[in-house]
């Protein structure tokens, strides 16, 4: 009797086999019965029906860049705060040890110290003014 082991792998190579020749089969077609009728027109890059014009050099203020990625860190960093909460929160129910005290202790206090961090970078980016939109 084969293994069942061996029997899941060959079916997800066969599949993979078969998906692989699928795609080779319509890249094919594709080729085979495309239509072809180049022209200048057809070459050009085209978006939201606007014909390209020549290009322009720009500046972009810093100011975008700021704002974004002060969005994303505290953005993430408040999503850190969810689970923690809920982790915290079911540790503090289940004290029946003192080291379980203990870890409920050290976790507090760590995202106390995290908290603090992350005030402190906004209280920079507000005190060098990177808060503000001129």
């Amino acid at each position: 009797m084969p293994d069942p082991y061996a029997l899941n792998w060959a079916a997800a190579i066969i599949g993979a086999l078969l998906g692989a020749v699928a795609i080779g089969v319509m890249f094919a077609a594709a080729a085979i019965l495309a239509p072809r009728r180049p022209s200048s027109q057809k070459g050009i890059p085209f978006e939201s029906g606007i014909l390209p014009a020549p290009f322009q050099q720009s500046q972009i203020h810093i100011r975008y860049y700021i704002f974004a990625i002060l969005f994303l860190i505290f953005d993430v960093e408040a999503v850190f705060l969810f689970p923690w909460a809920v982790v915290f929160m079911k540790v503090k129910q289940d004290v029946d040890t003192l080291f379980t005290q203990g870890v409920a202790n050290a976790v507090f206090y760590e995202m106390v110290i995290f908290i603090a961090i992350l005030a402190f970078g906004v209280a920079y980016a507000w005190r060098k003014g990177a808060l503000q939109w001129r």
